[in-house]
């Protein structure tokens, strides 16, 4: 039974080849979608007084791994599963502008915070990646270095790389190539 103050948090978890993703979502969307090597402890903190309910029926969680899982084969460019995403206004806005990049290209940290209003926040924006509860679907991988590197993912460098080389090729699918 849950408390007057706690939101319900369903999760479940998805295998997929690149590892183990966690899901969780409350009925309004999908408010974490923690990468391999992620923590609960973390990414949840945001959501206030929550209590965990483990159901892989929940209809959210079920459009999540199915969208996830089309993604990770290259079949999926657009996620459509609703989120439930807390955070400050510009953490707001920052995860908005990052869904506004495209598939398969990137930003630099800078091109972001110009695109917010704030052409010296890079680190600020650096930081609101860093707080992104719901990475591959807010897609901070499409972020990088000013010289054009690959540089701080919460999932890891390679799986930054990965990504990144995932949506290229699928673009080149896609394109006929």
């Amino acid at each position: 039974m849950l408390e007057n103050d706690e939101t319900a948090i369903y999760r479940s978890d998805v295998a997929t080849p690149l590892g183990v993703f966690r899901l969780a979502a409350t009925d309004r969307g999908l408010c974490a979608l923690l990468l391999p090597r992620s923590s609960d402890e973390v990414w949840l903190k945001h959501m206030g007084p929550h209590r965990i309910l483990e159901d892989a029926r929940h209809p959210v969680l079920r459009q999540a791994a199915a969208e996830l899982q089309s993604y990770l084969r290259g079949e999926l460019q657009q996620f459509g599963v609703p989120l439930d995403l807390r955070g400050t206004p510009f953490q707001l806005q920052v995860w908005g502008a990052l869904q506004q990049i495209p598939y398969g290209e990137t930003r630099t940290y800078g091109q972001v915070a110009a695109q917010v209003g704030n052409p010296r926040g890079v680190r600020a924006v650096g930081m609101a990646n860093n707080r992104n509860p719901v990475a591959v679907i807010v897609p901070c991988h499409r972020v990088i270095g000013a010289n054009g590197s690959l540089v701080g993912y919460g999932g890891g460098l390679p799986l930054k790389e990965h990504l990144l080389v995932l949506e290229r090729s699928g673009l080149a699918l896609a394109a006929g190539q």
